[in-house]
């Protein structure tokens, strides 16, 4: 990050550009990390453990083995790594809420979703 800093390129607007680029995407991923991390998830657990519980799914949506699950309550989550076999049987149950409890919730990495997912 020291060596993509943008006031280093104060003199080459391109180079600026690419750095403040590559300055956002490191910030990108650091707060990606920071939200997988299991510090993170155990402060968050009695939170997570309630609406995986007790909130219904209300949709989902599904890419590059990614998973968006959008709970009645509001909050949204992130699955990753999800295959696709596991997606069809989600969307074939006849009761996605307790597929999810038993085959995904606990299974997957997850985080708290702050964006839609893009299409």
């Amino acid at each position: 990050m020291k060596e993509w800093h943008p006031d280093k390129f104060h003199d080459n607007h391109d180079l600026k550009v690419e750095a403040e680029e590559k300055i956002k995407a490191f910030i990108e991923a650091y707060h990606f990390l920071v939200s997988v991390a299991p510090e993170t998830h155990e402060q968050q657990k009695e939170q997570y453990s309630e609406i995986v519980n007790s909130s219904r799914i209300i949709d989902f949506q599904y890419k590059a083995q990614t998973l968006l699950v959008n709970f009645a309550d509001g909050s949204a989550y992130e699955y990753f790594g999800l295959p696709k076999n596991i997606y069809i049987k989600l969307v074939n149950s006849d009761a996605p809420d307790r597929f999810a409890r038993r085959h995904i919730y606990h299974s997957f990495l997850y985080r708290k979703a702050t964006k839609v997912m893009a299409e």
